[in-house]
Formats: structure tokens, C-alpha cells, sequence
């Protein structure tokens, strides 16, 4: 086996935050993220909107919009660490990269604290723009060991009234996959369906101020709801898996279901097994995606 150099991360969560994460399949860090951080986050928002960095893939806002405008057309960014230094900063944070190594799979036994990143999103959430319905991020990112984690920085303060994060705290522990289903929601959740087959009755709401980051497992059912504030919900969420895991995010023609593991993944912690393998390129993948609102109004 040729695994490649090991990235040292520190140890940022006590024995009883570690247990927390495991038995709820969610934990909130406050303040792990610093106020000049926060701001560079919000600063490359922008550029990235703007078209501030060479990418075909990822079609800029128009020119003539002021910056507030140009925010408030955005849902989302994906992929933005594939060009954007700032972002490939955060997804590789010291602190950030702790809490991995010590959460990620600390449910198998034997797991020595490597991690994987496959994805960053950064969405902006304008007033007005809806969340997204009841799902499992395992759904759409499969890992072997049921170690997906989604690392969630908050860029701006988020509560009920902004389209905070919503959580079935436990939801995890079973390893189930819900069914989904087209929702009737338009106004409330975007076009990604949901999941369904559970007891709503236990979801919570996770409010957090700016520079908390959430961790969550990739079988924890969360949903968020439509933004009705005035203000922004920014927030930066990469995901992570065991580096140990394969990643067959989706199958190749000819490829076998056991050998399946996509490589353009960024190590951030402890050694990556299959360094071997080598690395795919950066994805061009980059893009943007408006709101439902804003796209019926271009079509219009």
C-alpha cells in the first residue's frame, strides 16, 4: 500500500462532543470560524458571482447589476474550491479539518482520523429564495461506511426567520436511505425531491450565529425553509468522507460497482490510502444555480 504524506490536524473536540456527534449524527462548534475569515468568505462570494475567476462552466451574473442585486439573484455556488483559493482554504481549515478527523468516522472501529473532501457548495439565500425539503445527503454522495459529513460554516447568522438548518437529531443511527418523492412545495423547497416515511415530530431547528460550524452525518434527515427575512443566509457546506471509503459517486461505463472511486477529492487529513490511484483533475463542474423565482423570470 502507497498511501501519501500524512496531514497532521489538531485536536479540537472533547471525548464528550465526539459522543455527541456519533449518538446524534450532529454537532454545532461555536466560533470556529474567525470575523476576518467570515468576511474574506463573503468578499469571494462576490468574485465568484462576478466571474473573478477563469472558469467556462461557471456563467457570471450580469455586469450592470450592483452587488446587492447581483446576491440576490444567487442560490447557489458548486464546486466554487475547484477555483477559488479561498474557498480551497476553508475546505482545507485546520480547525475544520480537527473536528473531521476526530467525527467523520468515528463510528467504525480502527479509523485513524483520514479524511476526504468530494464537494464544497456555497450558497447565498437571499430574502425570498426557498430551502430545500426533508432529505439524507447520502442519497446523492454514497460513501461504503456511512461517513459522509457535511461541514457547515455559517457566513451570516441563521434562524428560523432566515431559512436556518432543521434536524431529526438520532435520524442517522438506523443507516436507512428514506424513500423520496416530488414534493407540492414550490414556494417553500426547491426542485430537489423529498424524503419521506418518518416522524417529523422531533425535528429541531439549529440556530447559529456567524463563524459556527455544524457538523452532520451524510443519513441525518435535515430540511431548511424558505428565507423570509431581509438579510442573507450565506453559508459555505464542503462534504467529507472517510479517506479509507471509495467514493463511487456515480459508475462509469464498464466499471465494476466493488472498484468504483471517483479521485477528484482533496486529502485534509491523516493519509489518503489510494494516493496511488493519483488524483483526477480539477472538475470544470463549477456553476451557478438561481433561484426558481429568477429562473421563471429569465424564461418569461
Amino acid at each position: 500500500m502507497r498511501s501519501g504524506p500524512k496531514i497532521e490536524a489538531p485536536t479540537v473536540l472533547s471525548e464528550a462532543q465526539v459522543k455527541f456527534f456519533v449518538e446524534n449524527g450532529y454537532l454545532v462548534v461555536p466560533d470556529l470560524i474567525s470575523p476576518p475569515e467570515i468576511e474574506e468568505l463573503r468578499v469571494d462570494t462576490l468574485k465568484l458571482a462576478r466571474g473573478g475567476y477563469p472558469c467556462e462552466s461557471l456563467q457570471p451574473v450580469e455586469e450592470h447589476l450592483s452587488d446587492d442585486e447581483a446576491l440576490k439573484s444567487i442560490l447557489c455556488i458548486h464546486q466554487p474550491h475547484f477555483i477559488s483559493e479561498v474557498i480551497e482554504k476553508h475546505v482545507k481549515h485546520p480547525k475544520i479539518c480537527g473536528v473531521l478527523s476526530q467525527v467523520t468516522a468515528a463510528h467504525v472501529p480502527f479509523w485513524d482520523g483520514s479524511v476526504k473532501c468530494m464537494q464544497s457548495m456555497l450558497f447565498v439565500k437571499p430574502p425570498n429564495f426557498q430551502g430545500q425539503a426533508w432529505h439524507q445527503d447520502e442519497i446523492y454522495i454514497p460513501t461504503r461506511d456511512r461517513s459522509l459529513t457535511g461541514a457547515w460554516i455559517a457566513i451570516d447568522d441563521a434562524d428560523v426567520k432566515n431559512g436556518c438548518l432543521w434536524i431529526i437529531p438520532g435520524s442517522h443511527r438506523s443507516g436507512y436511505l428514506y424513500p423520496q418523492q416530488p414534493h407540492q412545495n414550490t414556494d417553500e423547497f426547491d426542485f430537489a425531491e423529498e424524503s419521506y416515511g418518518f416522524d417529523e415530530i422531533e425535528e429541531v431547528p439549529v440556530e447559529v450565529k456567524a463563524g459556527t460550524l455544524v457538523v452532520f452525518n451524510g443519513y441525518l434527515l435535515h430540511r431548511s425553509r424558505k428565507n423570509r427575512s431581509q438579510t442573507y443566509r450565506r453559508v459555505l457546506v464542503n462534504h467529507y468522507c472517510n479517506a479509507w471509503s471509495l467514493l463511487p459517486w456515480h459508475i462509469a461505463e464498464g466499471e465494476h460497482v466493488a472498484s468504483a472511486d471517483r479521485r477528484c477529492v482533496v486529502p485534509v487529513s491523516g493519509a489518503d490510502p489510494y494516493a496511488w490511484k493519483g488524483y483526477d483533475p480539477a472538475s470544470d463542474n463549477v456553476w451557478l444555480r438561481h433561484c426558481k423565482a429568477v429562473d421563471d423570470t429569465n424564461a418569461s
